[in-house]
């Protein structure tokens, strides 16, 4: 039953995000050159957006899809500025990973420790030294949102680079 009512979760949010790109005509665009990050859209074929160097704030907050340990493409690129800096700049990191309230503490803790993973691999695949990378699982323990609705579950689905 549980299987039943997670798979036609699964489809309702897919039809619905389905729908709503058929209404929408907007392109995500990102692209990286060494010293910046440009970012912008493309919206009935004229092109809006910004440059930003890299010295302005990067993300240092991770978020994942519902039982996915998967990268956006925006993590991506705030991850291979921290990898930048890193290898220029070797210091340790730590990497917590977190779920929403959703599944089993084990299950839980399980999912934050392989996201964190899977954020470790990146930046040692963009050439961070890998002894300077701590991974550390607290699973749905340390909640961002108390709230138990999506928008809340959506804020604890994540990895912090501290």
């Amino acid at each position: 039953m549980k299987k039943i009512y997670k798979y036609s979760l699964a489809t309702m949010v897919l039809s619905l995000s389905l729908v709503g790109c058929s209404m929408t005509k907007t392109n995500s665009v990102a692209t990286m050159t060494n010293d910046r990050i440009t970012t912008g859209s493309i919206k009935n074929n004229s092109i809006q957006g910004s440059t930003l160097k890299t010295d302005i704030k990067v993300p240092r907050v991770f978020y994942f899809e519902f039982d996915k340990v998967m990268l956006s493409t925006e993590a991506r690129s705030a991850l291979r500025l921290h990898a930048q800096s890193l290898r220029s700049n070797p210091a340790k990191i730590r990497l917590l990973g977190h779920a929403d309230e959703r599944g089993s503490r084990e299950y839980n803790m399980a999912l934050g420790e392989n996201r964190g993973n899977v954020v470790r691999d990146f930046l040692i695949q963009e050439g961070v030294n890998s002894s300077l990378i701590e991974v550390v699982s607290y699973g749905e323990e340390k909640a961002a949102s108390h709230g138990s609705n999506e928008d809340s579950w959506a804020m604890n689905r994540r990895v912090e680079l501290k």
